[in-house]
């Protein structure tokens, strides 16, 4: 991975998931290597939705100790893109053109902004490829 990338908040999610566990690998392995060569970036927005989903959808929820630690030193590193009204117009254009969510539109336009040429992310359409962004399925 030579690029910038763009990791979704259900990879960090499924770093947790010990009931799939190629998934597991293969989230733990690209987080990994996103802190390690300085290439990987989330958003404000993954995030969010990770402490939402750990806090309160875990087989085990994370305690709040646990949760900031795991933001601080995993999540806050990645984090590039942070919410602007500039984000917000450019999603609003980017869910018309698309017909994705507003939310999906967020993390898709994060990664445009944050000059990334792939997201990777479970939920959106594997090979779709929009504004220079190419989404991949990790799994």
């Amino acid at each position: 991975m030579n690029a910038k990338f763009f990791i979704d908040t259900n990879i960090f999610v499924y770093t947790f998931d010990s009931s799939a566990p190629a998934k597991q690998k293969k989230s733990q392995k690209l987080v990994a290597t996103a802190l390690e060569n300085g290439l990987g970036v989330i958003s404000y927005q993954v995030v969010q939705e990770f402490i939402n989903v750990a806090t309160r959808k875990f087989k085990t929820p994370m305690s709040i100790h646990e949760c900031r630690q795991y933001v601080e030193t995993i999540m806050q590193p990645l984090c590039e893109i942070y919410p602007t009204f500039d984000l917000y117009k450019k999603s609003l254009e980017t869910m018309n053109e698309t017909g994705y969510s507003f939310y999906d539109s967020l993390i898709l336009t994060a990664a445009i902004i944050s000059n990334c040429r792939i997201l990777y992310s479970e939920d959106l359409q594997n090979g779709y490829k929009y504004s220079g962004v190419k989404i991949k399925n990790p799994f």
